[in-house]
């Protein structure tokens, strides 16, 4: 399990599925779901098991989450746009194990994140409408992680990405399971700063100590 094979900044707007129903919108969006069946077909020609898709609509309030239950499947209404994008169903498969991988990974690079497998979380539509289209004939696996951050800070975000980038040719054992209630596993390398100052639990947000500036 192991390469970086293609990066993509995709749209996913709710529009593209309207664009497939019969109305007045019909084929607004054709150009841009032509794009995402392109970027399906270079995926299958460089080999890819896995898409991973950092959904911009997957609000989370504290740390990192990566969803990668082992099979996603349901009739999907947008709770931000349901007069777009409403009853629409979906079915991919998803790959626990790479999850709990690239969530081990980040926290040992001090952004405490966790991988979910066993629970009844659901896709938004920021994962589901790229891979409509994308992975319309399920090829692929499927893996989302939380990007629409409340009060996160943008250091820890960027770490996150060089992990993303970092696990894959190395890392090849098998997950090991988050205590209940605690933190995932693998050490939090990060120090936290005085109590009442910029970044602190008790201060006001501000800059993260340079050691969390994201690593080359």
């Amino acid at each position: 399990m192991g390469t970086l094979a293609l990066a993509a900044k995709v749209t996913h707007v709710p529009s593209l599925y309207l664009s497939e129903l019969p109305g007045p919108h019909h084929g607004c969006r054709q150009a841009a779901i032509d794009g995402h069946f392109e970027l399906g077909r270079r995926c299958k020609a460089l080999g890819v098991d896995t898409v991973v898709v950092f959904d911009v609509h997957w609000l989370v309030n504290a740390g990192y989450h990566v969803n990668c239950a082992p099979r996603f499947k349901g009739v999907y209404t947008s709770n931000e746009l349901p007069h777009f994008i409403k009853n629409m169903p979906f079915e991919y498969d998803g790959n626990p194990r790479l999850g709990h991988l690239i969530a081990e990974t980040a926290t040992e690079m001090g952004v405490p994140t966790r991988a979910h497998d066993a629970t009844t979380l659901d896709l938004e539509y920021g994962t589901l409408v790229p891979m409509r289209y994308m992975n319309a004939d399920r090829h692929f696996k499927v893996v989302s992680v939380s990007a629409l951050c409340t009060v996160h800070y943008l250091n820890d975000s960027a770490r996150l990405g060089w992990a993303m980038k970092k696990w894959s040719p190395q890392r090849t054992a098998p997950r090991r399971p988050t205590p209940a209630g605690g933190e995932p596993p693998g050490p939090a390398r990060r120090r936290e700063p005085p109590a009442g100052s910029p970044g602190s639990a008790g201060g006001n947000a501000g800059p993260r100590w340079p050691e969390l500036d994201p690593a080359p």
